[in-house]
Parts: C-alpha cells; sequence; structure tokens
C-alpha cells in the first residue's frame, strides 16, 4: 500500500480510492480484519510519508457466492471509520452480470457505503444499466460502453455520474481495438463527467501520467478530469476543499 502510494506520488496523485480484493485473500487462510486493518494502516503510513490521501473501495469479486460479497460490505463497514467508503463489483464482467449481487449492495447503502462497481468495460450497455439500478451505482469504473446507447450516455450525463475511465487497460484488455477506437471522445461530446485512472497500473504496464496523456489525446481536458474526480469523490468535504485548493493552484497546461 505504502510503495504503491509512493509510486502514484511520483506521478502527481494527491488523491486515490484504492482496491483490493479481501475475499480472495480469506480464500488463501488470511483472517478478514487482519486483511483491512493492513490496508487501512498502509494508507495511514502513506499519507504522513508521501502526502496522499488514500480512501478504500474494497470489491466483491464476480463469481464469489452472496454470503462472502455481505462479508466484504460487512467488513467494509466495520473500518468506515478508517477510510472504507464504499464496495465495488470486479473481476469477468461478461460472465457475472451485476443483477445478482444487488443484496449485497443494499446492504452497503443500508450500512452508509457507496456503491463503485465495475461495468462497461467488456460488457455493453446492460451492464451498465444493471450497475445503476440494481446495484445504485454512485460512480461507475470504467462505463465506456454506455457509449453504445445514446439514452444512457444521456442519462449518466444528466445524473452526472462520474466514469472512471482507464484508456490504457482497455487497450490492455482489447476493450477497445486501438486508442484511436477509445469512445471517451463520444463520452465527453455527451456531457458525460469522466474521470482518469490507472485500473491496475502494475498488471497493464501503466501510471497516471501516461492515462492523463492518453485522455489528453482523444480530447480531455487534464483539469476537467481532475474536476470530474473531485465530484465523483467519496471523501468527506473537508478533503475535497483541499483537493480543490491544489487543483486551483496547478499549472495546468492547455492539451
Amino acid at each position: 500500500m505504502v510503495d504503491y502510494a509512493a509510486e502514484a506520488a511520483s506521478h502527481g496523485a494527491v488523491y486515490l480510492e484504492g482496491i483490493f480484493s479481501p475475499s480472495e485473500r480469506v480464500r488463501r487462510g488470511v483472517d478478514w480484519d487482519e486483511i483491512f486493518s493492513g490496508y487501512c494502516d498502509g494508507a495511514e503510513e502513506a499519507r504522513e510519508l508521501h502526502g496522499v490521501e488514500v480512501r478504500l473501495t474494497p470489491d466483491i469479486v464476480r463469481g464469489f457466492p452472496l454470503d462472502e460479497a455481505e462479508q466484504v460490505v460487512r467488513h467494509s463497514a466495520a473500518y468506515r471509520d478508517r477510510g472504507v467508503l464504499g464496495v465495488g463489483l470486479g473481476g469477468l464482467e461478461a460472465e457475472f452480470p451485476p443483477e445478482p449481487y444487488e443484496p449485497a449492495f443494499a446492504l452497503a447503502r443500508e450500512l452508509g457505503l457507496a456503491s463503485v462497481p465495475h461495468a462497461g468495460e467488456v460488457a455493453g450497455p446492460p451492464s451498465v444499466r444493471g450497475a445503476l439500478d440494481q446495484l445504485g451505482a454512485d460512480r461507475l469504473r470504467h462505463g465506456i460502453r454506455a457509449a453504445e446507447d445514446p439514452g444512457l450516455l444521456r442519462e449518466i450525463a444528466d445524473r452526472r455520474i462520474v466514469l472512471d475511465v482507464c484508456p490504457i487497460s482497455n487497450l490492455r484488455t482489447r476493450a477497445v481495438g486501438s486508442l484511436a477506437e477509445h469512445p471517451l471522445p463520444q463520452l465527453i461530446a455527451a456531457g458525460a463527467r469522466c474521470s482518469i485512472s490507472t485500473d491496475d497500473p502494475a498488471m497493464f504496464g501503466t501510471d497516471l501520467g501516461r492515462d492523463y496523456e492518453a485522455a489528453a489525446e482523444l480530447g480531455l481536458d487534464p483539469r476537467d478530469a481532475f474536476e470530474a474526480g473531485l465530484e465523483g469523490a467519496l471523501c468527506d468535504e473537508a478533503t475535497k476543499t483541499r483537493l480543490r485548493a491544489v487543483g486551483d493552484a496547478y499549472e495546468w497546461q492547455v492539451p
């Protein structure tokens, strides 16, 4: 956690919402509380050493049973005061639609956690619709396939549902055939709020700077991406105010 924050800071990150999959580690014999406390300890150390604000949004793994999903939610809620702010849904999107996990996300809302599932990367608009309607998504990881449904995209723009777009990851996973084919320009033209993220930088050989450069090539103003990220962030208003001041003070380059 600390090493990752150091690397992210070196590329200009000031705020992270980190993703991890606790149930995978539990299946390998690690205790739930050991996992959560370890990540939370790392987040605190990262802030002290590197000045990066870190919050956490653990993933429910697609294909894992609902009882494990609900365990992720309950342990996430138990660590809310240590920076766990929401739960996501990751894994094999094309094989496991979002709807079966509705009870887990209903529990998350009941316990005060946000919903930030992956949807609309390798599966199309129905996956996005399921994440919005059944999982009550506050923000979408990816969401790029919403561009295939004008009505859905208009709804996302009207509701100001922020999309965490990851251009390099989308290339590596072959969700898009080339950067030139990426739907980000369509999302921008429709008024969708798009932040820029790295997905899994080690896995996909990227970093925050490279993804921002790719997004700028596609027409997304870096400051607009920062402001969309700030709008979609799950942190408290005091933290948002500090981050807004960072953005206001930064000398943004005109694309």
